[in-house]
């Protein structure tokens, strides 16, 4: 941290302003140490944005008309493509790695922020062009990150308090985000690399004592460094072990959501990670109960609830009874939100999606099926797969799990589960199926 300036010997003189070098005096800032840090975000910050880009390509099927939650994205849509259904536990990686690098990356981008605060109050703001380019970066990349980071932690939370949609709000706001990253990489990474290399990473003073000052490379001006640095408390290398830690906690304190039981209990920080889900076969995680919806028992008694199949061969009405009838297939797959939990694979039971596709004389060409739920118009009460995912024979509109009936929290009577979906498309409490949509 930085130490309170020194007091001015000159009678009546005003201490120091942050816009002069003598106001930052913490002896830990450096070159080198922002370089390193820069360089652990470059691989951090990368692996998030590919696995987000990845996670809107599970979760947004491209059926423009249906499922598509980003109005005029045009060229930026082009990360939509078939998401695969092999192997089973695709999603569950990506977004699990995303959201959990995600947490861990805290420390540093703080730690980050923390090195360069001087350059934020140097005078003159603008000396060129090429600095005027670079501030503009740094607008864009510092904003675009903070507000990811914000957005995303809230999200995973559950604390829905957005103005907008949040896929919305995300999706635009990495693209400022990776903008400023990209220039930003651009301009420092070379500079990062020769940092590093100019010599160690703790700094000496005149002295030679560790952390009391900025150690320079020969021809090289530390522009971060103090030039009266305060007496050191902690060395750079003590700096770097206390960002980690605080990686390291906020590692294990999350990385368990995505793990089954005893690992799910040290999740402290995760929504999910301490609830108990129940024992017996229904007793794993949910997201959101049937109560928290507005779905109600009597929405879903035998003697109300009727599956509707639509397609070119007309619509077709079906009990729960009706689809027991029919031909049971068994699939062993997870449940993985985008929220970053997730469960171990469970047994679910029940029609395969291209049985009642063929029922609906689903057409070889189709594009994929839209999936309607009992859920109140809102968020999630709808969604789209796609044709593979339609013709994966995993692909279940499940009837029960762990050889019992569904629970109510679990989507009963019907729900769908497919290989590698989002959560959000393995939709609970299932009243309409239309095949060939487009």
């Amino acid at each position: 941290m930085d130490h309170p300036p020194r007091p001015s010997k000159r009678s009546g003189a005003l201490p120091p302003l942050p816009t002069e070098p003598g106001f930052w005096r913490s002896p830990v800032r450096g070159v080198r140490f922002t370089a390193v840090l820069g360089l652990v975000l470059l691989a951090g910050l990368t692996l998030l944005f590919v696995t987000g880009l990845l996670s809107y390509a599970a979760y947004n099927p491209d059926l423009a008309s249906v499922n598509d939650k980003t109005p005029d994205r045009g060229w930026l849509g082009f990360y939509l493509f078939d998401w695969p259904t092999h192997p089973y536990w695709l999603y569950r990686l990506t977004q699990g790695l995303h959201v959990t690098v995600g947490i861990a990356l805290i420390p540093v981008l703080l730690a980050k922020l923390w090195s360069v605060i001087p350059r934020l109050f140097t005078l003159p703001p603008v000396t060129s062009l090429a600095h005027a380019l670079e501030r503009i970066s740094l607008v864009l990349l510092v904003g675009g990150a903070l507000f990811e980071f914000v957005t995303g932690v809230l999200n995973i939370q559950l604390d829905y308090i957005f103005p907008g949609s949040f896929y919305r709000l995300h999706f635009y706001g990495a693209w400022v985000f990776f903008a400023g990253f990209v220039a930003h990489a651009a301009l420092k990474t070379p500079k990062a690399l020769q940092a590093i290399r100019s010599g160690e990473l703790r700094s000496r003073s005149k002295g030679g004592g560790v952390g009391a000052g900025a150690h320079r490379a020969p021809k090289t001006e530390d522009d971060l460094a103090s030039p009266a640095p305060a007496a050191p408390t902690v060395s750079r290398r003590g700096a770097f072990a206390v960002v980690g830690t605080g990686s390291l906690f906020m590692l294990l304190t999350t990385a368990g959501r995505s793990f089954d039981e005893p690992l799910r209990r040290t999740a402290l920080l995760a929504p999910h990670g301490w609830e108990d889900p129940g024992s017996g076969p229904n007793g794993f995680q949910i997201n959101k109960t049937a109560a928290a919806v507005g779905v109600r028992a009597a929405d879903t008694a035998g003697d109300r609830w009727r599956l509707v199949v639509s397609g070119p061969a007309g619509d077709v009405r079906l009990s729960r009874a009706q689809l027991l009838a029919m031909d049971q297939h068994t699939s062993e797959l997870p449940i993985a939100c985008v929220e970053g939990w997730s469960t171990s694979n469970q047994s679910w039971r029940g029609v395969r999606l291209r049985d009642l596709a063929a029922l609906a004389g689903y057409p070889a060409d189709a594009p994929g099926v839209f999936v309607e739920s009992l859920q109140p118009r809102g968020s999630f009460r709808s969604g789209a797969l796609r044709d593979n995912q339609v013709r994966d024979g995993r692909s279940l509109l499940a009837l029960r799990v762990n050889g019992a009936d569904l629970s109510l929290d679990h989507g009963f009577p019907a729900r769908i589960i497919v290989p590698a979906a989002p959560g959000v498309l393995n939709t609970k409490w299932v009243t309409r199926l239309t095949f060939g949509v487009l």
